[in-house]
């Protein structure tokens, strides 16, 4: 899905893609420095960085949520010269943002990566970037930022091999360590020995956006969007029955239901969405008036994840599109503990034989039973998410479940698959 460029929201919400509203053209340093001004020094930072950050209440927006001044102060507490890893593989395939991102606005993600090395003490930054995508204006940003006036540390780009897992932070450390892109299950973690044995901060390309406007304007000008628990804005890639499907930006604890007004609206009637992407959870239409924060959410099972929002028509089969996707997961497993290489692709089959209508009175008993047993038990987090989208689905769609158990397939099951997945092959390469 491309992004496309949605209705600019109202100027308290623009901030990450600010420019992009304004001009609809990626900001060139020029363009950069004209609309935030240069870089802060150590003296202009509003307060210490990390108490900045803290005080702005910024969590990581890759997936997990972490305390990004967490993170910060366990990398600065190493006992040796740190380093920090830009990632950026977004290997979810229905997620755009961090894509989007470093095409429109690359050196805000640049500056927030040399903010948090200055930080924490690191002489290198590295950007870890999928094989298959290429980032012509990050190339440009890195070049600009070489001529016009060199960063106090490196910055490298390094293209990595574009599995679902090797977005995870150990496989990123891992890769750059010359091994293959795989996590890595056991510790040491990655802050206390990350790449070259050095405390590593691996942050998501939008959190470093997010930290670097932080460092111009301070946590109170940040708490201003979003909810006194959940401040500030997120990106959010819409795809699915929506008029213009695209990479937004809202504050957090804006309901779904305006998420997907942003655009365009829904298409057709909505049976439900997708929330969080591939390893995410399926919540029923009636949930729409939910606010878009972790805490609302996670009442109902679900998390914002990778700001993944999919809409599903009443049209579609959603038992059919969880089975193409649980394909897809078990197919691009790391293979290195027991759930990945055996209780995933027998979750996968088992929802590949509800979806086709096959009638067997164990099926469900024993979906439930290995759903169950997936999570916590991997290398990863792999497997949990896969049965927390399988999981989700059987609560969401039980009505479509009894019909094809007792019935046969639903008529919506033999329609064109509404959601693009890639294909359930396993990744060419881990190096």
């Amino acid at each position: 899905m491309p992004p496309h460029r949605a209705p600019a929201p109202d100027d308290s919400t623009a901030r990450l893609l600010a420019g992009w509203y304004a001009t609809g053209r990626p900001a060139g340093l020029a363009d950069h420095l004209r609309r935030h001004g240069a870089l802060p020094g150590p003296s202009d930072t509003p307060g210490p960085l990390t108490d900045a950050v803290e005080a702005a209440g910024l969590t990581g927006r890759g997936g997990a949520g972490f305390a990004t001044a967490r993170k910060l102060r366990a990398v600065a507490d190493g006992p040796r010269r740190a380093v920090v890893v830009v990632n950026a593989m977004e290997s979810e395939p229905a997620s755009r943002k961090d894509r989007f991102l470093l095409d429109v606005a690359p050196h805000l993600v640049l500056d927030g990566a040399v903010l948090a090395a200055a930080e924490v003490g690191a002489d290198t930054v590295h950007v870890c970037l999928p094989r298959t995508v290429r980032h012509r204006q990050l190339d440009v940003a890195v070049e600009e930022r070489r001529q016009a006036r060199p960063d106090p540390v490196r910055i490298r780009l390094h293209a990595l091999p574009h599995g679902y897992v090797s977005s995870e932070s150990t496989a990123l450390v891992r890769w750059l360590n010359g091994g293959p892109a795989r996590p890595q299950g056991s510790p040491p973690a990655v802050h206390e020995r990350g790449v070259s044995r050095r405390p590593t901060l691996v942050h998501n390309a939008e959190t470093l956006a997010h930290l670097a406007l932080i460092a111009r304007h301070g946590p109170d000008w940040f708490r201003q969007a979003g909810t006194p628990d959940e401040p500030g804005t997120a990106l959010v890639t819409v795809s699915g029955s929506v008029a213009a499907p695209g990479v937004l930006e809202t504050a957090l604890g804006t309901p779904l239901a305006s998420v997907l007004d942003r655009a365009g609206g829904p298409t057709e009637p909505l049976r439900a969405l997708l929330l969080g992407g591939f390893a995410g959870t399926w919540l029923p239409a009636e949930q729409l008036h939910t606010p878009l924060a972790r805490r609302d959410l996670a009442a109902l099972g679900a998390a914002p994840g990778a700001g993944v929002v999919v809409a599903l028509p009443h049209a579609a089969c959603g038992l059919t599109e969880t089975a193409r996707i649980l394909a897809f997961l078990a197919a691009q497993g790391a293979r290195q503990c027991g759930p990945c290489r055996y209780g995933l692709p027998a979750v996968a089959q088992d929802f590949a034989a509800l979806a086709a209508g096959r009638a067997d009175p164990e099926l469900l008993p024993r979906l439930h039973r290995r759903t169950g047993l997936l999570p916590g038990r991997g290398a990863c987090r792999h497997p949990d998410g896969a049965a927390r989208l399988a999981a989700s689905a059987l609560r969401t769609f039980a009505d479509d479940v009894d019909h094809h158990l007792t019935h046969g397939t639903c008529p919506a099951a033999p329609r064109p698959p509404r959601i693009p997945v890639p294909p359930a092959t396993p990744p060419e390469t881990w190096r």
